[in-house]
């Protein structure tokens, strides 16, 4: 990557990200975040100079600078995302660590985080906007839509699909061929081997669905 990056968050994702662009030797030109305490701070000596909307910043994208949308909650990523690609013309760009693993033959989208130790395998297909954690596994053939997040560890076997917005948590395992649906939510270590519906939340071993 020829330009220098700006990073939208500076929180827990944000600093995923940085950590990914620095192992790479990318230059991160500076992070901008809607938290006005962090403001004129700075985060392993890169700087925090504004907020995510800031119109001066968002003009050095492009020719000048690439972009990277790391805001904590799916709704905010989406609409920076949207607001880059309509007013500024801009996709955000992939961060993926350097001790990441992803395979010539895998597929990803824009804008994906990729952290330490993740593996996306063979065949493997990544949506736009998604979060794999630190040793998170995408194994041959399974497939994440958009804005799908991997805790820490977690493993998505061969051929497993998980639905836009759907988060699964560290350490949790989603069974060859299951398929998890629309922002369904899976617990930190649950082990799933069944379907599970769009928007209901599973935990345990097997995982069942929590009731309201």
């Amino acid at each position: 990557m020829e330009n220098p990056v700006i990073i939208l968050g500076a929180q827990t994702v944000g600093t995923a990200a940085l950590d990914a662009f620095t192992s790479n030797d990318v230059v991160v030109y500076c992070l901008l975040d809607d938290n006005p305490k962090l403001k004129d701070t700075d985060l392993h000596d890169v700087p925090i100079m504004g907020a995510t909307d800031d119109e001066e910043m968002l003009k050095l994208l492009g020719k000048k600078c690439e972009v990277f949308v790391a805001t904590e909650d799916t709704a905010s990523r989406k609409a920076l995302t949207n607001m880059l690609r309509e007013e500024y013309q801009q996709v955000p760009v992939n961060a993926i660590h350097r001790a990441a693993s992803v395979s010539e033959h895998a597929w990803l989208g824009h804008g994906n985080l990729v952290a330490a130790g993740a593996v996306v395998a063979s065949d493997a297909k990544v949506g736009s906007g998604c979060l794999i954690g630190v040793r998170a596994v995408v194994d041959v053939r399974a497939q994440l839509a958009d804005y799908v997040q991997l805790g820490a560890g977690a493993i998505v076997n061969a051929d497993a699909e998980i639905g836009e917005q759907a988060f699964i948590g560290s350490g949790a395992v989603v069974v060859s061929g299951v398929k998890i649906g629309a922002k369904a939510r899976v617990g930190a270590g649950a082990v799933v081997v069944a379907d599970v519906p769009a928007n209901q939340t599973v935990f345990g071993n097997p995982a069942q669905i929590i009731k309201n």
